[in-house]
């Protein structure tokens, strides 16, 4: 399986700048509904968006499945770690992050 992020050469800001732009985009959809529904249906966007781009590198759904268990884990793997660095970042910083909340 390759690494959807290793495809692309792509450079530190431009990856913060789609960062921002989702979020962005999320916080805007708060402003109009309760935010666990808005969590939501971004990971529901995010597991779609990330089927997809592992379906574009396979020939075949055969070869998919074969590999589907690797993907799963990869991603897996991939939004731990992420969710435990900005868990982390929010728990060192919970004051001037909830500032305002």
């Amino acid at each position: 399986m390759k690494n959807p992020e290793a495809q692309h050469d792509t450079k530190p800001n431009e990856f913060y700048d789609r960062v921002d732009a989702f979020i962005h985009a999320a916080n805007q959809q708060c402003s109009q509904d309760d935010k666990g529904k808005v969590s939501a249906s971004f990971l529901f966007a995010a597991a779609r968006f990330n089927s997809w781009v592992s379906a574009s590198g396979f020939e075949n759904s055969e070869l998919m499945q074969a590999n589907r268990q690797e993907l799963v884990q990869y991603f897996v793997q991939q939004y731990q770690s992420m969710l435990e660095d900005n868990l982390d970042e929010f728990i060192t910083n919970f004051s001037s992050y909830q500032k305002g909340q």
